[in-house]
């Protein structure tokens, strides 16, 4: 048998099933020389079995300069050269080294020792520099997709416009050296948005592992977006060391119906999902839409049934809109004077140019006045306070425009209603 695995050579014979399920064979035996020989047994695609000797490295071969690298090949510690496995034999290290390095006979074994320290740093030194600014080009690709997220610009700006300002800046402030290290950050489209995915889930997973053990309370809003798709979202607001915070829980579509079981069912989703549980949450806050506080199918009532000891309130800013719905006649007159005013000048795109010129021709702090839009109720006391802002100039263009018009911004009284309004809905805000 010894002398059969030492011939190097296995009998062509076929491979049975069982073989076939192991592909490889490995097996160590001593060559005449004594070196160990490592045996790779692959099956070909006849079904026969081909042996790849694969020698060892041994200690001694460092007398004739050589180490060994990690993929099992020697190298010559003097000139750094790599020699296929299949040279790990003494004859032939031998003759490389009498043939290449006659002048380094007679060397001792504790120079060679040093010779392979010094290979080995230098390895070390350039895997830890390349390392290094393998992993600081990441870094400053998220550092950079981070902002790109902080103000909403579109992904490729990283690689249009930021890459290549950085690149110019370094070329002339420092140099060609810096501006290549630079040029290997990735910045693409897909990195980038991989990147602020990867920040996105990483905020999220820590906002979770807060919340899971924790009370915390939650605030629902429904809305539809400018492309008219509705979705759902959730803030919750925890305690945290020493001070409560509030944060985004997430964002997400209503794909169908906007009933308070499909609101339900997409916040049940998300707690089952990242293992939260009920009882952790100790209030809801909603707008007081039905669908969210039905008796019987609204999204507080199922939310109560996972949790009885869960409170729910009325968002206070929407007590605030429900508030200035109602306002006494004389004022609703009022505020109808001043949109009256507002959309005669803003509405028409010639009047808002000529009001524009008028406006810078004055040295006036604005130049355009502010829509008001009913949704969007806030609005209310911006739009006041820049027409009170902007009295003077008003006038004089309504006195051009519309005498009608012109004749309210004159009236005493009518401005210190406009005013009066102006500080109420500021303070509401």
């Amino acid at each position: 048998m010894d002398r059969w695995l030492k011939g190097g050579h296995f009998n062509k014979k076929p491979v049975t099933e069982e073989s076939l399920s192991t592909q490889s064979v490995e097996g160590r035996i001593n060559d005449e020389n004594g070196s160990q020989v490592i045996h790779h047994c692959n099956s070909n695609a006849n079904g026969f079995i081909n042996p790849i000797k694969k020698r060892k490295y041994n200690e001694s071969y460092l007398e004739m300069g050589f180490s060994e690298t990690n993929d099992c090949q020697p190298q010559c510690v003097i000139c750094l050269k790599v020699l296929p496995n299949r040279s790990m034999y003494p004859g032939k290290l031998r003759h490389h080294f009498e043939k290449t390095h006659p002048d380094y006979e007679g060397k001792t074994t504790d120079y060679f020792k040093r010779k392979r320290t010094e290979l080995l740093a230098v390895q070390n030194k350039i895997k830890t520099h390349v390392q290094t600014d393998n992993e600081n080009a990441l870094r400053a690709s998220y550092m950079v997709s981070y902002r790109i997220a902080q103000k909403g610009e579109a992904h490729t700006i990283a690689e249009t416009l930021i890459k290549p300002c950085l690149i110019d800046i370094a070329t002339c402030m420092l140099d060609d050296k810096f501006a290549k290290q630079l040029s290997t950050i990735p910045f693409s489209n897909n990195t980038v948005a991989r990147r602020i995915a990867d920040l996105a889930t990483n905020v999220e997973q820590t906002l979770v592992s807060i919340i899971k053990y924790r009370k915390f309370a939650l605030q629902m809003v429904e809305s539809t977006d400018v492309a008219g798709l509705a979705i759902l979202l959730v803030f919750v607001r925890y305690e945290n060391i020493h001070s409560f915070e509030e944060d985004l829980l997430f964002c997400r579509p209503l794909l169908s119906n906007t009933t308070g079981v499909q609101i339900f069912g997409l916040l049940d989703g998300f707690f089952t999902e990242n293992k939260i549980p009920w009882t952790n949450c100790i209030d809801v806050c909603t707008d007081g839409a039905k669908a969210m506080v039905g008796a019987t199918a609204g999204a507080v009532a199922k939310i109560k049934e996972k949790s009885k000891e869960i409170r729910s309130s009325h968002c206070i800013l929407h007590r605030h809109a429900l508030a200035m719905k109602t306002m006494p006649f004389s004022l609703k007159n009022v505020m109808d004077d001043a949109i009256k005013i507002i959309n005669f000048i803003k509405s028409r795109p010639l009047k808002s140019r000529l009001f524009k010129i008028l406006c810078d021709d004055m040295g006036s702090l604005h130049s355009t006045l502010l829509f008001h839009t009913e949704v969007r109720w806030l609005s209310r006391g911006k739009a006041l306070t820049r027409l009170m802002e902007l009295r003077t100039e008003v006038l004089l263009f309504l006195m051009d425009q519309s005498v009608t018009l012109g004749k309210i911004m004159k009236d005493v009284t009518r401005l210190c209603q406009f005013s009066y309004l102006a500080d109420i809905f500021s303070k509401m805000n």
